[in-house]
């Protein structure tokens, strides 16, 4: 080994190529690395890395904004785009559902699944999160519930504030906002049922078949 001016030994120089060494392994593990053989990462150590607004909200108030955002705008379309066409009520709330209904499976749905960070993360917030064609009028069905809630909401407000006399003798009226916050609401507490309901099912099966056993 040679050595320098004050008798310390040098390091080997390097050649070109020796910076260029790649370590195989790493890059065979890179190229075959999947969901299956990667180290778990935490949700709060990807959110380090990734880029956006500073503004961060959680998942649950993402899925209630773009719930309320599509009934409100397809109130604002529908029922006060045709208001001055469709003059009575019952048509206006038929084609207000039928509207909802669409925007749900075709719109608000398909963005759930656009931006949920695995396949089926946001099938959560649906109530119907299967594709296919059946799902149109399911969702067209569960609208119109969801119009009955609604307006049946409306109804107990206006109760509740003309008795109250704090209205000042006006009853509510149908707004974007307000009906795309009731709608939310209601879907929100519906597919919450749903979900539980559920659960209390396989907890059953699975009580019934652990005492057959």
């Amino acid at each position: 080994m040679a050595r320098n001016k004050k008798g310390a030994p040098q390091e080997p120089r390097k050649s070109a190529a020796d910076y260029y060494k790649l370590n195989l392994k790493a890059v065979d593990d890179l190229v075959n690395a999947d969901v299956s053989n990667s180290p778990k990462v935490s949700e709060a150590e990807l959110r380090k890395y990734r880029s956006g607004p500073k503004l961060k909200l959680s998942d649950a108030a993402k899925a209630l904004l773009i719930k309320a955002w599509f009934a409100g705008a397809t109130c604002f379309f529908f029922l006060w785009g045709l208001g001055t066409t469709l003059n009575h009520w019952l048509d206006q709330l038929v084609v207000l559902g039928l509207a909802l209904g669409a925007v749900t499976d075709l719109l608000t749905n398909n963005l759930y699944r656009f931006y949920a960070k695995t396949p089926g993360a946001n099938d959560r917030w649906m109530m119907f999160p299967g594709k296919g064609l059946y799902t149109l009028p399911l969702n067209v069905l569960y609208a119109y519930l969801l119009l009955f809630l609604v307006v049946t909401t409306y109804n107990v407000v206006n109760a509740v504030l003309l008795g109250l006399g704090t209205a000042g003798g006006t009853p509510l009226g149908v707004g974007p906002i307000l009906f795309g916050v009731f709608t939310a609401a209601w879907d929100t507490l519906l597919i919450k049922i749903k979900r539980t309901a559920k659960q209390v099912l396989a907890d059953a099966k699975r009580s019934a078949g652990a005492k057959g056993d």
